[in-house]
Parts: C-alpha cells; structure tokens; sequence
C-alpha cells in the first residue's frame, strides 16, 4: 500500500507543479507528504515483514496509478490526472478502512490522525492554486471520515463492553 500511496502522492505533486508555476511549497502539505509516505516506504522496504508483502488489492492499485500515469504521459492533461491521482489516495484508506469494520477494532492512533488532520487544515491557508486546494480538501474530508469512524467503533466496543459489566 506504501509503496502506491508514495507514487500516488509524487504524481499529485509532480502534477500540481507542472499544471502551473508554483513551488513545492506553494502545496506544503502535499510537499510534506512525499516525504512522510516515502520514508514510510523505504522503512518497510528496509526493515517490513512478510506481512508487508504485495497483496491482490496493493497490485490492482498499482496497475491504476501506473495507468494513469500512462494517461498523463499521452495527454499530459494535469488538471484531470490530478484528480484521478485523488481518487487513488482516497482508495488508499480502503485497507484500513475494511480492517477496522472486519475487526470491529480501532488501532488507529487520535494523536497521529488529529496531526495529520491539524496539518491538513493549516495548509488549506496557505496553498495556493486550485489543485492544491483540491489535495488539502481531499485530505482533510478523508482524514475526518476517518476519524470519525475510529470514533464510532469505538463507541460501540464501549457500549457493547458496558452492557456486558451491567
């Protein structure tokens, strides 16, 4: 998943910049996310498991990025890779997603979410262009959707926990 969320991420930005004449930091949190996906990436590479090996899922995500890369190497069309590149770090929340309603399990951290939430929403003031606006959006609402459902398994264990004490 690591390793098509870090691809996913550079084609955004590599989009966004060549859409037109901002800088990296023109789109901070997109910028900033590079780097965290990829040293993500190169430490499951470098120290991961077995369980870090591809799956059906992370290989049918990388068929899609490497399409649209395709896509944008033909038509070098930004504005609509960019989008199709959103819709791929949507995707990217599937996994977890799907885990967490399997399991009805919360493993996910508050702190490193509402960070990751904080920084999404600091950055929505000081990007500037509409693709950057479009990939801070898209953060903040998935991160929120997110939480929202770590919130709500939650609260189930909770009341399901209580009933069981009463």
């Amino acid at each position: 998943m690591w390793v098509f969320f870090t691809l996913a991420v550079g084609m955004s930005l590599f989009t966004y910049l060549q859409q037109d004449s901002h800088s990296i930091w023109n789109n901070i949190l997109n910028t900033t996310d590079l780097f965290f996906v990829s040293s993500v990436t190169i430490s499951i590479i470098l120290f991961g498991d077995h369980s870090t090996r591809f799956n059906r899922f992370d290989l049918g995500c990388l068929l899609v990025v490497a399409l649209i890369v395709v896509f944008w190497l033909i038509t070098r069309n930004h504005i609509i890779t960019h989008l199709m590149v959103q819709g791929i770090l949507v995707i990217a929340y599937f996994p977890v997603i799907s885990r967490m309603i399997r399991t009805k399990e919360n493993n996910e951290s508050y702190l490193i979410w509402s960070g990751m939430l904080a920084a999404s929403v600091l950055a929505l003031f000081s990007t500037e262009g509409g693709l950057a606006n479009i990939y801070t959006i898209r953060a903040v609402v998935s991160i929120l959707l997110l939480m929202g459902l770590m919130a709500w398994i939650d609260r189930k264990k909770l009341n399901k926990e209580n009933l069981k004490t009463v």
